[in-house]
This record gives C-alpha cells, structure tokens and sequence, in this order.
C-alpha cells in the first residue's frame, strides 16, 4: 500500500466517524427532548392521580419505565458519540503523521529524558519533533515506557528480529489500534507506570482465611439482627449484644482495613486500561511466535487475566459503595468495608505476583502497536538485515526520520570491516552534523524493532554513543569543553564492553586551540579503534583530515559541498569521497551582511 492510499484510507474513516458523531448528537438530542416530554406527561398523570382521581396510579408505572428506557439510550447514545469523537481523534493524529504537520502534537516524553545517556539528546530521541513524539500512538504508561526503553537501549539481534515479526503482523491492524484508541481515549499522562506493580508485589495486610470468614458470617448476622429489631423480631438486647461482637470485630481489624483503602485509591485508575489491553491481546488471534508467547503468559490457574483483573475491578468498585450515603445503613452492619479488604488482599496474596508480568506483556503488545503504525505508515521504509559477527552498517539511500520526504536528501554509507573510522569533512550548513544524525538514529531505530528509512540496511548490534549536542551548565561551573571531554570519557568507556561500539563525534574538541585539538582528536579516534569501536567524526579542521590519511585503510575522508550561485550558497546534501577543498565561513558572514 503507498502513502497515497493510506492518506485515502484515513480520510474516509475519518469522514465516517464524523458522520457518526452527528448521528449520536442528533440522536442524543431527540432522545433529550423526548425525555422531556416524557416527563411532562408523567407530570400531568400524576396530576390526574393525585387531583382528578380520573387515573388508576399503576399507570404511572408507564412514563416511569420509559423515562428509565430513555435514559439507558441517551446513555448508549453518548457513548457511541464519545467512541466517534476519539476515532476522529485517531485518524486526525494519523492524518498529521502523513502530512508531517505532527510536532509539537503528541507525547514528547520529556518524562524519560536523561542528560548522562549517551545519546538520546544528539539523535533527538526526546523531546517536540523527536522520534519518540513520531512514534509514541502508545494508549498506556506502560507501553509509553516501554518504547522509550527500546529507543534507549539496543536489543540484540534475536530480540530485534522477534519484534519485526510481530510489527509486520500488526503492521494492518488499522482497527485493533482504533479499538484501543477508543477504549481509552482520556489522558493517561496522569498515571505511573509503576504503581499498580508496587501495590499487587506489597505483602498482604489481611491473611487470615477465620477471620474472613468471621467478618462474613457476623456481617450477615448483623445485618439479620438489625433487621430484626426493627421488625420487633429480635430483643433489644440481643440486638445490642450483637452490635458489640460485631463492632469489636470490626474495630480490631480498623487499622488494617484502613490500610487497604488507602492503598487502592491510587492503583484503581490503571485498571480500565489495563483491562482493555488484555481483553484485546486475548482476543487476537496471531501467528508471529512473540505475540503468540504473550498470550500464553495471561493465564494464571486456568483464568485469563482478564477475567481476574475484572474481579479485582468489581472489588474495588464494591468497597468504594461504602461512600453511598443510602448504601451506609446497610454496608455498616454487614462489614462491608472489612470484607472487601479480606477479599481484595486475598486476591493479591494469590494473584498480585502475576501482574507485572501480565503488565509486561501489555507494555510489549502497545509498544509493538505503536511501532505497527509506524511501519503501516511510511511502507516505503523496510526492515533492516540483523547480521551477527564482525560490526557492519552497510545502508543505501538512508534518509533522516524527522525530515519532510519533500526536503529530503539521501545518502549511501558504509562502515565496517576493515574500515572503522569516516571523518567528514565540509563547510558550515552543508549536512555534515545531519549525516550523523541520520545514521545515528536510523541505527536506534533498527535495533529498536523498528523499520527504517532508507531502501537497505545491514546492520549487526550496536551500543551507540554520540557528542553531538554538548551543553555547558552554568550552575555547575561546567564549560562546553569540560562538558565535552566528560562525554568523551564516556564513550572510551563504552567502548571497552564487549559488544562493539558505534560512535558519532561532531566538530571534536572545536573548544580548544587548533593544536591541542590536532593531537588530542586523534588520540581519542585512535583509542577508541583500538578498541574495536567504528564511527564517524565531523570537522572543520581540514588538518584532521590527514588523521584518516595516516590509519590507511581503517579510515577514510568523506565530505560536503556548497555553491555560490548569485551571490547566495547553495547545498546539494549529498556526500562525496575524499576532503573538502573550501570553506564557506566568509561568503556566509557576508550573505547576511557583515563586513568582511
């Protein structure tokens, strides 16, 4: 399928669920004014019951009954108009993603940033316009945390092949992700990922099969008593003798019970889209091995995890009954409170280990999800080639993610082998920090389980470092060549794990005099291939130039031109072999007017 058609496709589902909200609005309204009318006529029965006596009041039971029935259909009125509004939602969102008109739109996931890691500022992974903003379509905090850590840390070669089975499988699905996104479509920016495992991994508060059944046996006899006494069945006496056994009971088990009630007020909110996802994941029918293994881990003692997530629903929704002021007569000598507490810790005694396993599997489904959409909207992207043994990144016509088709320029590149090191050489704006950028990150996206845009790549497991974006911190007294030589450190550690390591340095050591700079960029290259790391290295120090000259064959000299065309500099983006002759520097501070 081409973009065109995907366009198409989402422009008729949308302009169907926009009729169908119109539809649930006008059917909502009708049903409002034949409510209302409703409740008129049943007004004036009542008048005639109560004044005329022309009435038998049994048939008031008829405007009641149909003032109820309308109730429950503006109910289901309003909850087909809500479902429309969100599969608007979802077709406008991916309408965006097409069109590139996405930024600043979705999920920026500043939440997982994090200024030591070694490269997710330089590729842009974070942020408005990043990657992670293009990618996240993910509907729970758990599948938002889980794509974050994929575009954080690279899989290896098994666990990137199993994902791009499972992303192909679900790479179709338009209305899997349409169901999902209607299921939950409020914000879930609110929740913690990790707060429903903290409390289901807690160690039970009420453990204690008598006294359970205690409170259940002495609720029921309560609430028997009580009803008793008001009868003027039961004594007085026996009625209060009741009431103390039962409140003693109660009173001993308070701190506890209180205990429980506090503790589920928080974790109650993951559970709708928790169980939504599981119903959905169930429900599936799949063939890729990875998704087929998912399933096969919601099953606890013969139940799906669906079905017990559902029973731990309708416990928390019956403790919290005890708020009702019309259910608290009732709910009072029953013990309802307490008994809800032994059932609710009963179910995390007995199914509570099982649940950040299950929420694992929801992370890894919607994660998965989200990368499906990905590859179902851009099928001019392809997976890469895994390939294991010596570290190679061999790609054709790789383009940079985040930028416009209509602005993009593609370039081949190859590393690996014998060749582990590519200085790039060029003038000022002519693509060079880009270049890094675009195999940087079409490199995360490839070890992610993602497809990438480029028409082939090979590539074998990578760790990634880069020092594309250093920033100096003022509070910490840190200048940018202080800040620069840290990140440097860091990668000559990477560098020294086992698995190899692919680095992109741009402009190296450019705080420092030309000298110093000279000996000490070479140094680190050199270090850091004689580790077995590859990587690129940017410059406009066309003395650097010659560090490739002087490694021979492990290294090599790539670069950027620009063009002077009527007095403006133009840039072709595309990358040559060898040094760059000339610089732009004084042509671009005259362009803009300087005086030089």
């Amino acid at each position: 399928m081409q973009v065109k058609q995907i366009l198409e496709t989402y422009r008729e589902r949308l302009r169907a669920r926009q009729e169908a909200r119109k539809k649930s609005e006008s059917r909502a309204a009708l049903i409002s004014w034949a409510r209302l009318a409703v409740f008129g006529v049943g007004l004036w029965m009542a008048w005639l019951v109560i004044t005329a006596d022309r009435l038998h009041p049994f048939w008031l039971f008829v405007p009641f009954v149909l003032f109820l029935l309308l109730i429950f259909l503006y109910r289901s009125a309003m909850t087909a108009r809500r479902a429309a509004e969100s599969a608007e939602v979802f077709y406008e969102r991916g309408l965006s993603r097409l069109e590139d008109r996405w930024a600043g739109t979705g999920m920026s996931g500043a939440q997982f940033v994090d200024e030591a890691h070694p490269y997710a500022r330089d590729f842009d992974i974070f942020g408005t316009g990043s990657v992670y903003e293009l990618l996240a379509t993910t509907v729970s905090p758990w599948g938002s945390k889980m794509l974050a850590e994929w575009l954080l840390a690279p899989a290896d070669a098994d666990e990137v092949r199993a994902r791009q089975g499972a992303v192909e499988e679900l790479a179709p699905r338009i209305d899997l992700r349409e169901m999902l996104a209607i299921d939950y479509s409020h914000d879930s920016k609110e929740l913690d990922s990790g707060e429903l495992s903290r409390w289901a991994l807690e160690p039970a508060k009420l453990t204690s099969h008598a006294a359970a059944l205690v409170a259940l046996v002495l609720g029921l006899v309560t609430l028997s008593v009580a009803i008793g006494w008001i009868g003027s069945w039961v004594p007085r006496t026996v009625a209060l003798a009741t009431f103390l056994v039962s409140g003693t009971f109660a009173l001993s088990f308070r701190t506890r019970v209180k205990e429980v009630m506090m503790g589920v007020e928080h974790p109650s909110r993951d559970l709708a889209i928790m169980s939504s996802l599981l119903e959905r994941l169930e429900q599936e029918e799949f063939v890729t091995e990875r998704l087929y293994k998912l399933q096969a881990a919601l099953v606890v003692n013969g139940s799906k995890a669906s079905q017990e997530i559902h029973r731990l629903r309708r416990m928390f929704d019956c403790l919290d009954a005890r708020r009702n002021q019309l259910f608290l007569p009732v709910a009072t000598p029953l013990l309802w409170a307490t008994q809800f507490a032994f059932a609710i810790e009963r179910w995390r005694k007995q199914i509570g280990p099982k649940v950040p396993e299950w929420l694992c599997a929801i992370a890894e489904f919607d994660a998965l999800l989200a990368l499906s959409a990905y590859r179902h909207e851009h099928p001019q992207d392809v997976f890469p080639e895994i390939v294991e043994g010596e570290p190679l990144f061999d790609g054709e016509a790789i383009g940079h993610p985040l930028i416009p088709m209509d602005r993009l320029v593609r370039n081949n590149f190859r590393i690996g082998s014998k060749l582990r090191l590519v200085v790039v050489s060029g003038s000022n704006m002519s693509g060079k920090s880009t270049l890094l950028r675009t195999i940087g990150l079409n490199t995360v996206l490839a070890l992610a389980g993602a497809p990438v845009h480029a028409s082939r790549l090979v590539v074998s497991p990578f760790q990634l470092a880069a020092s594309i974006r250093v920033v100096d911190s003022l509070q910490d007294g840190i200048s940018h060549f202080y800040a620069e030589i840290l990140r440097l450190r860091q990668v000559a550690k990477l560098a020294e794990r086992e698995r190899p390591l692919l680095f992109f340095l741009d402009e190296i050591l450019h705080g420092t005099n030309s000298y110093d700079r000279r000996i000490g960029a070479e140094a680190v290259v050199r270090g850091l291939v004689d580790k077995g790391a590859l990587g690129l290295i940017t410059t406009h120090d066309l003395a650097l130039a010659k560090v490739a000259e002087e490694m021979g064959k492990t290294a090599s000299n790539m670069h950027f031109v620009d063009h002077l065309e009527n007095g403006e500099i133009t840039f072709d983006y595309k990358m040559r072999p060898g040094v760059v002759k000339k610089s732009n520097a004084i042509e671009l501070m005259r362009s803009i007017g300087l005086d030089v």
